[in-house]
């Protein structure tokens, strides 16, 4: 499910592996948050977060989702948002090769990382949980306001949009753009700049400057999870979802 690699100035690429679109299941979710805790603990400098070519992550497997019962739709969710916690109060800078296509749960990922290049051409991104009948919470939403603003957060959260990758970069939701090819290249090179700075100044800055995502995942008790699930279960939510579903079995 992911491709372990190192490289030089104690980078470690996590890459997501799990064909074809890196849909975002229980065991891939634990399987990131364990290969973040474990770079951690073993003295990794910094994380570039990569998918596959022209696709980055589909984001929740939601066909997976639906078979679940309450109790593992909630399990989902605290695992969920128990890995953002640890992207946002990681002490290591982290940055998201968004090698394509991002929507959704995949978005979501690189929102928690420090820095986001994108592959140019025909591949969007965007938080569209509002188009598939999903509520996105307050907890998220902080993530997108910190790096678009306030005013255009609103507008793309609540219209659920999907924006191409050179609007991404007009309004901030990216840092960079460039050849598909190219983006783990870029990320590389970005972080070890980053990494050649003097280390206790630039990580002392960082912890602060990212103070208020560390805290908005303080206490994983204290999101409303359960009041999340609940809103997965609405009748309307779950008709759009399954329609979604079907539309990718024709698909295939």
């Amino acid at each position: 499910m992911l491709n372990i690699t190192n490289h030089d100035n104690g980078i470690r690429e996590i890459q997501l592996a799990r064909p074809p679109v890196n849909a975002l299941n229980l065991e891939l979710l634990r399987a990131l948050h364990a290969a973040i805790d474990d770079s951690v603990r073993e003295g990794v400098h910094g994380i570039v977060l990569s998918g596959a070519q022209g696709l980055f992550s589909a984001g929740v497997d939601v066909p997976a989702l639906l078979a679940r019962d309450r109790a593992g739709v909630l399990e989902y969710w605290r695992e969920f948002f128990s890995l953002c916690g640890t992207l946002a109060r990681a002490p290591i800078p982290l940055v998201a090769a968004i090698t394509g296509h991002s929507p959704a749960g995949g978005a979501v990922l690189a929102l928690f990382c420090d820095y986001r290049v994108m592959a140019e051409g025909p591949y969007r991104i965007g938080l569209n949980e509002v188009q598939v009948g999903l509520i996105v919470p307050e907890a998220i939403q902080l993530a997108l306001r910190r790096v678009v603003g306030t005013y255009r957060a609103e507008r793309l959260l609540v219209s659920g949009a999907m924006i191409d990758a050179t609007e991404a970069l007009a309004c901030g939701f990216v840092d960079e753009l460039t050849g598909v090819d190219q983006v783990t290249t870029r990320s590389l090179h970005w972080l070890g700049e980053l990494l050649a700075l003097p280390a206790h100044a630039m990580l002392a800055t960082r912890t602060l400057a990212r103070a208020d995502l560390a805290e908005a995942y303080a206490d994983l008790d204290a999101l409303p999870l359960e009041a999340f699930t609940d809103a997965f279960f609405h009748p309307q939510t779950q008709a759009v979802l399954q329609q979604l579903v079907a539309r990718l079995k024709e698909k295939k």
